[in-house]
């Protein structure tokens, strides 16, 4: 039988954006040991990828719409640990965006002049200018993770920053900015085959430090340093969502609908065109 004549199953489709937006979004109970880091919520990988394209074009036209409004933004904050693949994750789901309207800030080990302020100091400067959607691949939560689990300060003092992050995002809200906060949520087992495939590709083993192996490590640590501070930091203006991350065609269509709904949230219309400017004939 030649490969003209094969009928195809029509792809699944995927369940409506809300399910997965209610499903995803973490509450003070979170229990990330619940959270199923391969789940699909029933979609098959053709539907998801079509329905992910669909969503790409209402995203572009949102985000449009944000800038030409210049009223609002949204922060977006991106956490996973090691092998989460959140670069994959920008380049992929904000492939539409428009690049005036976009600004990725990644926040690695701080500088001497970073260490030399307070710890929101070297976010704030990236937070989100109105008409804008500001990306953090990692953020000021790296002071109540990678700060806890190694003992780089008295646990007293990142223990009060659970209240100073709340403020400090509260206050972005009051603003009239927007804050989504995602933790893409990989497994032990997926982050070991991603860290080999990392070794063996040449073109990947840049991407791989030995230090990676130690922080593995302690993933029972880290793990519970995230479900701390996810309980701690969600509320109902800046909340956090766990996404499953196995799977980057599930990732990828999740994390495109929580962005929808938020920037849906925002509402932003077109602004009104300059008086005199309907009906004008250029010569």
């Amino acid at each position: 039988m030649s490969d003209e004549t094969v009928t195809r199953a029509p792809a699944k489709p995927v369940r409506r954006r809300p399910d997965v937006v209610a499903t995803c979004r973490a509450g003070t109970r979170v229990d990330l040991a619940k959270a199923d880091p391969g789940e699909t919520f029933g979609w098959d990988k053709a539907g998801a990828k079509a329905a992910f394209a669909e969503e790409l074009a209402v995203l572009a036209d949102l985000h449009l719409k944000l800038r030409a409004a210049q009223q609002r933004g949204l922060l977006v904050v991106l956490q996973a640990t090691d092998a989460g693949v959140k670069g994959g994750t920008i380049r992929t789901v904000f492939a539409g965006f428009d690049p005036a309207g976009l600004a990725v800030t990644g926040f690695g080990v701080p500088s001497e002049e970073e260490l030399s302020h307070d710890y929101l100091w070297r976010v704030h400067a990236h937070a989100p200018a109105r008409g804008s959607v500001a990306v953090f691949d990692r953020s000021h939560y790296e002071d109540v993770l990678v700060v806890r689990v190694n003992e780089l300060v008295p646990e007293a003092r990142w223990r009060r920053r659970y209240g100073h992050i709340r403020d400090w995002e509260r206050m972005l809200g009051d603003e009239g900015f927007g804050v989504v906060k995602l933790f893409l949520n990989v497994s032990l087992d997926e982050q070991r085959e991603r860290f080999q495939d990392r070794i063996d590709d040449p073109t990947e083993r840049w991407k791989f430090r030995l230090g990676d192996l130690a922080d593995r490590a302690r993933w029972d640590d880290y793990r519970a340093a995230y479900q701390e501070a996810i309980r701690e930091t969600t509320t109902r203006d800046a909340p956090w969502y766990v996404v499953p991350g196995d799977r980057k065609w599930v990732r990828n269509l999740v994390v495109a609908r929580i962005l929808r709904h938020h920037l849906e949230l925002l509402d932003p219309q077109w602004p009104p065109a300059e008086s005199g400017v309907e009906g004008l004939r250029v010569s």
